[in-house]
Order: structure tokens, then sequence, then C-alpha cells
């Protein structure tokens, strides 16, 4: 009944030339899980309305470090909220001191343009001056109230 190698008995143990594929496919299955759990974890959860850039996107770090404006003024450096005049000492907690760190600098498109212009100071004055500003990828930039001389 049984398969025997080298003529002995059907008690003595047997080479099996088949791979057993069930412990593969379930390491496979636990990796696919701790994936779809991890993923959503490293997204910055900071609402933005983002305008529309068509530009070649650049290189993104594994690790971005997002300093987020949002429409109601709140300053956010990843998910966490920075207080007033705290944006310093937050970008030097964050980035361990390294000043030529990348920060990838998001605001609302809606905000007035000296309010957005006002951090980009505070980031120069603070000495990061690798800022990366983020848009929508692919979307054909607002057109509204635009004037070319």
């Amino acid at each position: 009944m049984g398969a025997s190698v080298g003529g002995g008995s059907e008690d003595e143990d047997t080479e099996v030339s088949e791979i057993n594929v069930t412990p593969f496919i379930d390491v496979m299955l636990v990796l696919l899980i701790v994936f779809m759990v991890a993923a959503p974890l490293s997204t910055v959860d900071v609402p933005i309305n983002l305008p529309g850039s068509t530009s070649t996107p650049a290189e993104r770090p594994d690790e971005p470090l997002w300093l987020s404006l949002g429409l109601n003024r709140v300053l956010s450096l990843g998910n966490d909220a920075v207080p007033g005049g705290g944006l310093q000492a937050a970008l030097d907690a964050a980035t361990g001191g390294k000043r030529d760190t990348t920060i990838f600098f998001r605001a609302d498109k809606d905000l007035p343009y000296g309010e957005t212009m006002a951090i980009l100071d505070e980031l120069r004055k603070a000495g990061y001056l690798k800022v990366a500003l983020v848009g929508l990828e692919g979307a054909p930039p607002a057109a509204e109230g635009v004037t070319q001389q």
C-alpha cells in the first residue's frame, strides 16, 4: 500500500520526494496580513486640500517628514499639532537637530499666500533650507484668477 524505498518493510521511514507547501502558504498569508495592517499606519491623516501639479514627482524618502498647514491654520508635524512659536523645537525633536533633513510642506490651496510664506520664512529662520512643496500628482493646476503678463 505505502511506497517504500529500498525494498524495506512499510514500517521503516521512507523518503518523500514531494515538497510540503502548506507551511510556505501559511507564512505568506501571515505576511500579507501584516502588510495590510501596517500600510495604512504609514500615512499622514491631516486632511489638506492640495493644489494640483503636472510636474514629474520627485523621489521620496522611506520616512518623509510632513509639515502640514490646514485651512483652519493649524500647523502639524506628522499627525501632531505644533504649538504657536514652537516650530523650530518640534523640527529639532523630530530630526534630531539635523538641519539638512528635507521637510515635505503641504498647505491647503485655499490659504492666503502670505500665511504659506510665513511658514516658509519660519523654516528658513530655523535653518531648515531643504523644503519640498507637495501638491497633487498629475492634476492640472487650477487656472482661476491667474493672470499672465
